[in-house]
């Protein structure tokens, strides 16, 4: 049987470690050319399958595809572009399709959170029904951690850690001034609807820092918070808190949200930590100092963990493995055997039971006030965490990033409109 080429294409928010996904299935890839010929990168994500903007992954040497693996954000470039239902996009995914045929590509390999498993899982479904079935299966990524089914997400034990130190740092620096100066640091993280990321910023109670941590999960009281930090303040001199973006009213509505939409409808955010910060300014008169972590938190890199980075690479590689296994409209996750030793394992999922699936903070996760952490969460965290791994650097004292050529795949078929 003639080998099939592979696409692989990256969606949504990057992180620092979703080039090391892409480098375990190119990398793997390459060790069976007996079934895989070649594997096309889509330039930009998915809309570079729908407009044939295709990128050869063979014109890359095998140092830069290895150098993906501590190169932070999208190397082949990524994109917000959501593919709803079969019904409502049948044009788009027809041409997907379509591209599939002209280019011989058997296998879709798409890295990305749950919108992009839910298009993994229709394409699966789609192309049976074309006559031209495609192996469709998910790589999974995301700073948020709400994939369902897998222990965790590649990129969260990053930003994770990344959060973790950056709200330590600036915590021993409130705490030293604190006595003459700023009281209050509130730094704002990711998260819309999963409290996962703020989370790791509690993590900083360990060292001694008195913190007050804003959840999705927990409705908004804000009489309970300010003497919560009031008291932490009276006991301790300075208090640091850590919101996530989707912390909300009872109403529901987001103390971010900004009026606006996105390109998938959902409230524009941004602005958690200041409406925080001048609430506590007004009520307690503490002098304060915010930080939106923002991109920086989901592009470092230069504090990645190495837990993180071996699991991305790993669910990549095992994603082509499986895929050769002739399995379709799966997941490979990731399995905790034990947190201490940490301990875990490939397993999968199938699609069916992860696209448009959100995985929240367990309650039981969140202590009793709503404003820290557990135990059983700490167990779950410190794992993910733990260990360095460096990127490279050069004499100038820059991390020796990889920028790859991007040369494009010959265009088969006619333009299309996105």
């Amino acid at each position: 049987m003639t080998a099939k080429n592979a696409f692989y294409a990256q969606s949504g928010g990057v992180t620092a470690v979703i080039n090391a996904s892409a480098s375990g299935v190119i990398e793997t890839a390459r060790q069976h050319p007996d079934k895989i010929a070649n594997v096309y990168a889509g330039r930009n994500g998915i809309i570079g399958a729908l407009t044939e903007d295709l990128i050869d992954t063979s014109a890359e040497s095998a140092e830069d595809i290895a150098a993906l693996k501590h190169t932070p954000s999208g190397g082949f470039g990524s994109c917000r572009y959501k593919l709803k239902s079969l019904e409502a996009n049948k044009r788009e995914y027809e041409r997907l399709i379509e591209v599939f045929k002209a280019h011989n590509i058997g296998y879709f390999f798409y890295n990305g959170g749950g919108d992009s498993a839910d298009t993994c899982y229709k394409v699966s479904q789609l192309s049976e029904k074309m006559g031209f079935p495609v192996q469709a299966i998910h790589v999974p990524k995301t700073v948020d951690n709400d994939l369902p089914i897998t222990d965790n997400c590649p990129g969260f034990g990053s930003v994770a850690k990344y959060i973790a130190v950056s709200t330590l740092e600036a915590s021993y620096d409130v705490r030293s001034m604190a006595a003459t100066s700023t009281k209050i640091f509130v730094i704002e993280v990711m998260g819309r609807h999963a409290g996962w990321i703020a989370a790791a910023g509690a993590l900083v109670e360990d060292n001694g820092i008195p913190v007050v941590t804003l959840f999705p999960e927990v409705e908004f009281d804000q009489e309970k918070f300010l003497a919560s930090v009031k008291a932490k303040v009276e006991e301790h001199g300075y208090c640091t808190i850590v919101v996530s973006e989707g912390c909300h009213w009872p109403d529901g509505k987001f103390l971010a949200e900004q009026g606006t939409r996105d390109s998938f409808g959902h409230a524009q955010l941004g602005g958690a930590a200041p409406v925080v910060a001048n609430m506590i300014k007004d009520a307690l008169g503490y002098k304060f100092h915010w930080a939106v972590a923002d991109y920086l938190q989901r592009a470092a890199r230069h504090l990645a963990s190495e837990s993180d980075v071996e699991q991305a690479y790993a669910l990549g590689k095992a994603a082509v493995e499986k895929a050769l296994e002739g399995k379709n409209s799966i997941m490979p996750t990731v399995v905790r055997e034990s947190s201490s030793p940490y301990k875990w394992s490939i397993g999968e999922a199938p699609l069916s039971e992860v696209a448009n699936v959100e995985k929240m903070m367990p309650m039981d996760f969140i202590s009793d006030d709503g404003f820290g952490i557990t135990a059983k969460c700490k167990e779950y965290l410190y794992p993910l965490i733990k260990g360095e791994a460096y990127p490279p650097y050069k004499e100038t004292g820059m991390p020796d990033y990889v920028t790859l050529k991007g040369v494009a795949v010959p265009r088969k078929l006619g333009d299309f409109e996105l």
